[in-house]
């Protein structure tokens, strides 16, 4: 072989092996991922395992949220009532500075009357001059001595009895008086001896009470369509009236029934009961149905209503019965005393008559115009306002109608009464 072959042969790498392997160190190392495993291959108990957990995350939130919007619906709420509350404090504070000053206006109207020796005194045996004969200079103001106007007065209490009732109005300086004969609230009747009778007629001869009427129990409803319950109304309306006659009473004023049925139907009952006591109790008592305030059931609450109750009664029992005008009960069924007195009159007049008036109920109202509540409150203080009581105590129309107080007695049962009595001879002088 040549020489040169020899050399180039040297030189030459010998081809690599398919068998031949490689030294680790060579080697370049690969990173392998971690095997995914896919949802469709996710055990059942994972995939419920995943749900539960969402639901469970959005359940937190959503008591988070709300419970974040409890709390401020809570201080919300809070801020209202605190922001209601100091409005109604506010209001109450500004009602009692009203009162206060009418009040304080009243007191100065009346701060120059002295009393008659007698009037006013827990002493019941003093003989107080009747109205008119006392002589000037006895010790009242002017304009209680100009005042000759109609009997005025206010319901007073019977508490040791019928004739603890006449003195108790000259208390209050009244020359009328309201009284009830037995407790209003219960069906137990009285029944009065001779002695009794007796008193009652001597304690009001002493007093300037001029005129006396009772007020019938609050339990009786002659309309009732209940048999038992009308029935016991009739007799404890029937013994109201002959009470009254043997007293020597003028009137006895009664609330017409609740219908609850039907309301032509009790309208029917109550004249029919009127007729049946009437026409057995004989005696010169004048029956007064009073007008209602309308609410719930209670018939009499309009003019029409009452005159078709008075027109139900027999031409012989006419004479007998009358009305009471109510000023708060009229008012609260609709009838706008304090701003169209006259239209008001005027529709009384034409539907019922002046002659059928025989008594006023003086008293405010608590509740608005045609409230349909029964809510008395002193006069001047109410929704009606002085206005109309200034005209009642100066239309010469009522001059002769007797005038009776239904008002808040207060802290004791004589010196609202014998103000507010005070204030409507002021007003009736035209003060």
């Amino acid at each position: 072989m040549p020489k040169s072959k020899q050399s180039a042969s040297k030189h030459v790498a010998p081809p690599t092996s398919p068998t031949t392997k490689v030294p680790p160190a060579m080697k370049t190392p690969v990173k392998k991922s971690p095997a995914k495993q896919s949802p469709a291959k996710q055990s059942p108990a994972k995939k419920l395992a995943a749900k539960a957990a969402a639901k469970a995350a959005a359940t937190a939130a959503a008591t988070k949220k709300a419970e974040k919007t409890k709390v401020a619906a809570k201080k919300a709420a809070e801020k209202k009532a605190a922001q209601v509350k100091a409005a109604a404090t506010k209001a109450e504070e500004r009602l009692a500075a009203a009162k206060k000053a009418a009040a304080a206006k009243l007191a100065d109207e009346t701060s120059a009357v002295r009393q008659v020796p007698g009037w006013g005194s827990s002493d019941h045996n003093v003989v107080v001059p009747k109205p008119g004969t006392i002589p000037v200079g006895a010790g009242l103001c002017p304009y209680e001595l100009a005042y000759h106007g109609a009997p005025l007065g206010a319901h007073v209490s019977t508490s040791g009895g019928a004739a603890t009732a006449p003195p108790r109005g000259v208390d209050i300086g009244a020359t009328a008086i309201q009284l009830f004969t037995k407790q209003a609230s219960q069906w137990k009747e009285k029944q009065f001896t001779d002695a009794e009778v007796l008193a009652f007629k001597t304690a009001l001869v002493k007093t300037p009470v001029t005129f006396a009427t009772a007020h019938d129990s609050y339990l009786i409803n002659l309309a009732s369509p209940n048999a038992e319950l009308r029935a016991k109304s009739i007799d404890s309306f029937e013994q109201e009236m002959r009470r009254s006659i043997a007293l020597g009473l003028d009137a006895v004023v009664s609330h017409p029934g609740n219908f609850m049925d039907d309301r032509a139907s009790g309208l029917a009952r109550n004249a029919d009961a009127i007729i049946e006591v009437l026409e057995r109790v004989h005696g010169p008592t004048r029956l007064l149905m009073e007008f209602t305030a309308g609410q719930g059931t209670a018939l009499g609450s309009t003019f029409e209503e009452m005159a078709e109750l008075l027109a139900r009664l027999p031409a012989a029992l006419q004479p007998r019965v009358g009305v009471c005008f109510d000023t708060a009960h009229v008012f609260a069924a609709g009838y706008d005393l304090a701003s169209v007195f006259d239209d008001v009159m005027t529709r009384f007049n034409d539907t019922i008559g002046l002659d059928r008036l025989g008594l006023f109920h003086l008293n405010d109202s608590r509740e608005p115009l045609g409230s349909r509540k029964d809510r008395h409150e002193l006069i001047g203080l109410g929704k009606i306002g002085e206005g109309a009581f200034r005209r009642i105590m100066t239309d010469q129309r009522f001059a002769h109608i007797p005038k009776v107080l239904e008002t808040p007695k207060g802290d004791d049962m004589i010196t609202n009464d014998r103000r507010l009595l005070r204030r409507l001879r002021v007003f009736a002088g035209g003060r």
